[in-house]
């Protein structure tokens, strides 16, 4: 199965592709479809997880990244991870993924306003495209504190 077919897929650019769950049919593929990392954002504790990703992925020769973020309270120290990770990985073809592309769209907005390929507007843009994070007050206020960091 294709990962293109994962719950709200989006791709990002050449190189970069993100969604929500992928299932492991999905995940069993990236290799062929030409995936070289995958940064998964979505705790192995949730119920949409994919027992044994980790192998799964790595046993492909796709490098794999895990930063277990929870919905309820995201924070800068896993922001901080996710962004080493992305520049680790920046010439390589990434797939990232959470539960819905809440998480990751939020993450890599972030990151896209922080490398200076996108201003607000089109973070906004990107992220109210999959969900508004101003209804979730976790999320409204890392995004708020994040982006004041990138004033800094």
């Amino acid at each position: 199965m294709e990962v293109e077919k994962s719950y709200n897929f989006r791709r990002v650019s050449d190189r970069v592709t993100t969604s929500g769950v992928v299932g492991a049919e999905r995940l069993s593929g990236l290799s062929e479809a030409g995936y070289e990392a995958v940064i998964n954002l979505l705790p192995d504790s949730s119920e949409y997880a994919v027992a044994g990703e980790a192998d799964m992925v790595t046993e492909q020769g796709i490098e794999y990244v895990y930063i277990p973020v929870d919905f309820a309270a995201p924070a800068h120290e896993e922001f901080e991870s996710f962004c080493s990770a992305m520049d680790a990985l920046e010439d390589r073809t990434v797939h990232i993924h959470c539960a819905a592309n809440f998480r990751v769209s939020a993450f890599y907005s972030l990151y896209a306003m922080r490398r200076g390929w996108w201003n607000a507007e089109q973070a906004d843009r990107h992220m109210k495209d999959l969900w508004n994070p101003d209804a979730e007050a976790a999320w409204s206020q890392f995004i708020r504190r994040e982006r004041a960091r990138l004033q800094d």
